[in-house]
């Protein structure tokens, strides 16, 4: 089946906290057949950043920020057995949807593929007539990449015929250990960019620990931290490439997830980052969020936290030989229940037990 995607960025990551799950997905996918364009507009220095050329795995169009250019692409979807638009693609993503239904083959499966759920659903609770809500009826699926029961339900309030979470996962020839970069040593790093819905965890669960254990060496990486106040045993190195994420995920003692505050909120939302970490064989602490033990087990392979104090605590008792052991146990965990082939494999399913459906309607 061919596959019209359309997204924020498959080649670049700045700024783009899904450029990871969609190359994880879109690589799996492709690996079982089926033929993917994805098509991304060029915005936000998107395309003077990139951190990858475009894989043989799937077509890549860039296109220009204008109208026209969007009639264009959107125009394609006719070509497509399935048509997907995912949120937050970065320019005139209501005039994108609307021509992409007018498009797309009425015999195609249609899906909207949030990747910021949180987000999206506060702009349509906010809105009775944001376009996506009015479409919900006429879209064939929602899928999301994180969220749970409370997200499922919420769309499905607002209409949609059927939610189906897709959570992160691994690409293991992506994310995997590497040789320690001496450039990466600390006791404690964190990656991530500064986000409003972020930075007071990031105070919370980052800066105090730091304040509260001067002997110990903290990392921060990631856009936006210049200004930000920081503790003397706080090494800022801003944005970190893609390229040498595995070694970031390695070479500290341990490494921390921070979620954004709606992702904390409504659960079962595990980052990229869990799942990169976990690759890299890196011992993770996390944030406490709903569904943690889905994807991995706390105190075997995973840390939680509930508060800086808990960081600190944690950081203050566990030795680099049992952080090692964590991280080895919960990349045997991702490589086993959590890699993009397994969210492939139901991807898959979802879309042939739809275009089957779909087909028996129209006959």
């Amino acid at each position: 089946m061919k596959i019209a995607f359309y997204g924020s960025s498959l080649v670049s990551a700045y700024w783009n906290g899904a450029a990871t799950y969609y190359r994880g997905m879109l690589r799996a996918l492709a690996e079982k057949g089926y033929r993917i364009t994805f098509y991304e507009p060029d915005v936000y220095d998107r395309q003077k950043n990139r951190d990858m050329e475009p894989p043989e795995w799937c077509k890549v169009v860039v296109y220009q920020p204008t109208l026209d250019a969007v009639e264009q692409v959107t125009s394609e979807a006719s070509q497509a057995d399935i048509v997907v638009k995912a949120s937050g693609v970065g320019f005139e993503d209501d005039t994108l949807l609307d021509r992409l239904l007018h498009h797309a083959r009425a015999d195609a499966l249609k899906i909207f593929w949030d990747v910021d759920a949180p987000a999206t659903l506060a702009e349509l609770h906010a809105s009775a007539e944001h376009p996506l809500r009015k479409a919900l009826k006429t879209l064939d699926l929602v899928l999301t990449y994180g969220g749970g029961e409370p997200v499922v339900d919420a769309y499905r309030t607002l209409g949609a015929k059927n939610c189906i979470p897709v959570y992160n996962a691994l690409d293991p020839e992506t994310h995997h250990p590497v040789s320690p970069d001496p450039a990466f040593y600390a006791d404690l790093a964190f990656l991530g960019n500064r986000l409003p819905d972020r930075e007071a965890r990031v105070e919370e669960f980052f800066l105090k620990p730091a304040s509260l254990l001067e002997e110990q060496n903290f990392l921060l990486g990631g856009s936006g931290w210049e200004d930000k106040a920081k503790p003397q045993n706080v090494s800022y190195i801003g944005h970190v490439s893609t390229t040498k994420h595995n070694a970031f995920n390695c070479t500290p003692k341990i490494v921390l997830n921070i979620s954004r505050d709606s992702m904390a909120r409504n659960g079962f939302s595990p980052a990229t980052r869990v799942f990169e970490t976990a690759g890299a064989g890196g011992c993770l602490i996390t944030d406490f969020w709903e569904g943690i033990e889905l994807f991995l087990q706390p105190d075997e392979e995973i840390l939680v936290a509930r508060d800086g104090k808990d960081v600190a605590e944690i950081m203050a008792s566990l030795s680099p030989r049992d952080a090692a052991l964590i991280g080895h146990r919960a990349r045997d965990r991702v490589l086993s229940e959590h890699t993009y082939t397994h969210r492939a494999d139901q991807v898959d399913a979802i879309f042939r037990t739809y275009a089957e459906g779909r087909a028996e309607a129209t006959q």
